[in-house]
């Protein structure tokens, strides 16, 4: 099948690219979900083979027709081993419903997104058979697993996961960088940087409600804001602390913290806000869908980054801190070197991520509203001119076409998406809310 052709029953067939994850359900990975709208709005068909998440859906939320092909998930894992199956279980799962694409004349081209880095079997498999295989590098696993065991992996099993990073990266058609530092590790590891293309994460500007700056009053409450998943290596109990400290500089009235999402240690940190009495200055109101995310950081006076100074973070760009920029949220974080790259300006780093730095740098802040004004100023510039979806996508299309030269869509069928709006869910992980087309 060259361009489009038609299938048996008559239908234009549009060439299909088949996404594969095993970390997430797509309707919660909202990077998954923008890559998705990106390729049907340029007129490719599109499967994601992902784990179960909302029982019965076959069609990702938002989208014209994209398919989705869940697969269950028994064991969750917590340690290496536990890990270890459900990852070969997923690998099963995921090779399985790919060769059941393959057989019905679908999966023209493949992305894999990881965690974990085991699929590289597939990709050999793929191109000799002739088809594109894109991994979409959203971790670093190696620095992962070393942050998780807090500086003291195991020597041979970070070793591994080094090698089966190397095996993904080098089995590729092509590599999606999430950033430069991740385009940097792929050189590293033996790829031709003509193959590394760098697609950032971010919303698209029509998933975001135009608002102005909170309107400031005497006796106005500052919101301040964490927004994101809640796992051990996230520190969130930083900002728990932090409000604690915070309430020593500048009293309790007059701010009030909302920590958003889900995640391990949410019990742990309802646990330690009531220990250090700050129960009542914090509201955990969990997952938010795209709307409520929209509205609680429009209305956030400043937000919070309070990802510690590891390897993996200085090398990651945190998703919460794009969706913070994108709204012009004066931004609070650690001075990790992914961090300054998306923010630059619009926020206010401190060195280590200690509680008691994180509480004096958002005090200065809500001391301070012409800085804060001026910060938001440069917090919208940076999206609008370099790091909202629509940029993003620009780049993320060049890669199809690269790899599909033969294969392209007639530009006539292109999706009608694109001249919709979309709005995905900033919470964690996301999942879009249709009105009335999605993007």
């Amino acid at each position: 099948m060259r361009a489009e052709e038609a299938s048996p029953n008559g239908r234009v067939r549009r060439p299909n690219v088949t996404i594969l994850i095993a970390n997430l359900p797509a309707e919660r990975d909202r990077r998954v979900i923008r890559e998705c709208l990106s390729l049907e709005e340029n007129g490719y068909d599109v499967t994601v083979i992902a784990p179960r998440g909302e029982k019965g859906l076959r069609v990702l939320p938002g989208s014209r027709n994209t398919r989705l092909k869940p697969y269950p998930i028994p064991v969750y894992g917590s340690g290496v081993l536990s890990f270890a199956v459900e990852f070969a279980w997923s690998f099963l799962c995921i090779a399985v419903r790919l060769f059941g694409e393959i057989c019905r004349g679908r999966a023209q081209a493949v992305q894999v997104c990881n965690p974990p880095d085991v699929y590289w079997p597939l990709a050999l498999l793929l191109r000799a058979l002739g088809r594109p295989w894109v991994f979409d590098h959203h971790d670093l696993c190696p620095e992962i697993y070393a942050t998780r065991s807090e500086g003291r992996p195991n020597p041979l099993v970070y070793r591994t996961l080094i090698a089966l990073e190397w095996l993904t990266l080098r089995t590729a058609t092509a590599v999606v960088a999430t950033n430069e530092s991740f385009r940097a590790n792929a050189l590293r590891r033996g790829v031709a940087p003509g193959k590394v293309t760098v697609v950032r994460n971010g919303p698209a500007s029509r998933e975001i409600a135009p608002a102005p700056a909170p309107l400031e009053t005497e006796g106005s409450v500052h919101h301040i804001v964490y927004l994101g998943v809640l796992g051990k290596q996230d520190n969130v109990a930083g900002v728990v602390t932090s409000a604690a400290e915070l309430a020593r500089l500048r009293g309790r009235g007059g701010w009030r913290v909302t920590i958003a999402g889900d995640g391990e240690t949410l019990t742990e940190l309802r646990e330690l806000a009531d220990t250090l009495g700050v129960a009542d200055l914090i509201e955990f109101p969990g997952w938010l869908d795209g709307p409520q995310v929209d509205a609680l950081l429009q209305s956030a006076t400043v937000a919070i980054q309070p990802d510690l100074p590891t390897e993996m973070n200085q090398l990651s760009t945190m998703a919460k801190t794009v969706e913070y920029v994108s709204r012009g949220v004066p931004v609070v974080a650690v001075d990790l070197v992914e961090t300054r790259r998306t923010a630059g300006e619009a926020a206010a780093y401190v060195p280590t991520g200690d509680p008691v730095e994180i509480a004096a740098a958002v005090d200065a802040l809500l001391s301070d509203p012409q800085r804060r004004a001026a910060m938001r100023r440069t917090a919208l510039a940076r999206f609008a001119e370099e790091l909202s979806w629509e940029h993003q996508s620009v780049a993320y299309a060049a890669v199809w076409r690269k790899v599909l030269p033969h294969r392209q869509p007639v530009p006539a069928l292109v999706s009608a998406a694109a001249s919709g709006t979309v709005s995905v869910a900033a919470g964690p992980e996301a999942s879009p809310t249709v009105e009335p087309v999605r993007r």
